[in-house]
């Protein structure tokens, strides 16, 4: 498929993505767009480069419903399982567009190239992650679209799409970071289960988020020491102003110390919750 892709810069590419409602064909560009950068064979912006839309391109389905409507089942059905790998699927997918986003809307900020392998690596691994996750629930007879799924990911990151420093806050630092606490269970239920094919595609994504969440870490305390700001606290700031939600333990601790993201952070904010 990457013969087809014309791709005018990353930034271009990343937009081009983000646009495609075929999934194929976005995470196709999120990781054609990753690799041509990474070998220098695009520029980060071009004058060709399509506007960066409001939304993210999606095929019909999945249905979009409010968070409280998505239904909960037990993992040890069948049933079950297909609507957790469901759920994944569509945080994977939304992964996808939200690292892009980040890569397309903060093209022209004062950051190193580097800033942008960082964002590229973690949007091919995304798509690779959507992929893996759909080829399991196309294993158990099913497909992404199948179930109803929410929009609250996309409304997370679309309040701080004015702010590079609150967009990793939310986005690697809240939601991604989330993963890394509620992972290691569900691996866990997948292999009390049986379902050793789907409990392998966790440890995938899992080992994978933990170098997301580094990578969001990183540039959030860079950008605070550009700023002269203390990390912690301008999270805790951040998060206050574009959070709806508390913050809830149990973290994992380890796996987000491992990333650069330590209790200073968040601890102080578990029990906070907003209207």
């Amino acid at each position: 498929m990457t013969g087809d892709l014309a791709i005018t810069s990353l930034r271009g590419g990343a937009i081009d993505a983000i646009r495609a409602a075929d999934l194929d064909r976005k995470t196709a560009l999120a990781q054609e767009s990753a690799t041509r950068w990474f070998a220098r064979r695009v520029s980060l912006r071009s004058p060709l480069d399509a506007a960066l839309s409001e939304r993210p391109g999606r095929p019909d389905k999945p249905v979009l419903t409010p968070p409280t409507q998505v239904e909960k089942r037990s993992l040890h059905t069948l049933k079950g399982r297909i609507a957790l790998l469901h759920a994944i699927a569509h945080i994977e997918l939304n992964a996808v567009d939200l690292a892009l986003d980040i890569v397309a809307r903060f093209a022209s900020e004062q950051v190193p190239n580097s800033f942008f392998d960082g964002w590229m690596q973690v949007a091919f691994e995304e798509a690779k992650h959507f992929r893996m996750v759909r080829a399991r629930l196309n294993d158990l007879g099913a497909d992404y679209g199948d179930l109803p799924a929410h929009d609250g990911l996309w409304q997370a990151a679309h309040s701080t799409r004015n702010d590079l420093t609150a967009r990793l806050a939310v986005v690697p630092l809240i939601l991604e970071a989330r993963g890394l606490d509620v992972t290691p269970s569900l691996q866990a239920k997948m292999r009390e289960t049986g379902d050793l094919e789907s409990a392998e595609v966790l440890d995938v994504i899992y080992n994978d988020e933990k170098g997301h969440v580094a990578v969001g870490a990183k540039w959030f305390r860079f950008l605070c020491a550009r700023e002269k700001r203390d990390p912690a606290k301008a999270f805790q700031e951040l998060v206050r102003a574009n959070f709806r939600g508390p913050l809830k333990p149990p973290f994992n601790d380890l796996a987000r110390a491992e990333a650069g993201l330590t209790p200073s952070f968040y601890r102080s904010l578990a029990s906070i919750s907003h209207a």
